[in-house]
């Protein structure tokens, strides 16, 4: 199974949703994230999120930035959108109803109803932004991870 975490650009919430996700599944899950701009491409994620991991044993310091593109949409068997201006973009790039199938709202997946179903972008914020995202995104991920492994265990 291989799983795509999607934001902006790709330095906040998606790195640190990338290694929220890569903590709680087995090795046998492929997990990445990407942004919809590439504004950012190649850049270490923003430090304040790399501290916000850090806090809770999670490394994500050397993750990269990069844009998603279109064979994302045919390599990746998930792929979960921070916010839904996220989800309007990586649903543009979608060619056939198989790839849209594949794209949602993390919260949504999630079964979570927090108040716009969105993961809001702490980069204009200080610190407690990120942590509010951390334990949002902690929260989500759980939630998913739970679903893959049960369906997982079913598929097998």
């Amino acid at each position: 199974m291989k799983i795509l975490m999607v934001c902006l650009g790709n330095i906040c919430r998606s790195p640190l949703a990338e290694g929220i996700m890569r903590s709680k599944l087995p090795e046998d899950f492929i997990v990445d994230s990407a942004g919809t701009i590439d504004m950012h491409q190649g850049s270490n994620p923003d430090k304040r999120s790399v501290k916000t991991a850090a806090k809770y044993g999670i490394d994500i310091s050397k993750q990269l930035s990069r844009p998603i593109t279109t064979e994302d949409l045919n390599q990746f068997d998930k792929i979960y959108c921070m916010d839904l201006s996220n989800l309007k973009n990586v649903i543009s790039l979608a060619q056939n109803e198989e790839q849209r199938s594949k794209i949602s709202l993390l919260m949504e997946a999630a079964d979570l109803n927090h108040a716009s179903g969105e993961v809001p972008d702490p980069y204009w914020d200080g610190i407690d932004g990120f942590e509010k995202v951390y334990h949002q995104l902690d929260e989500a991920c759980e939630k998913i991870a739970e679903k893959l492994l049960i369906s997982k265990t079913q598929n097998s």
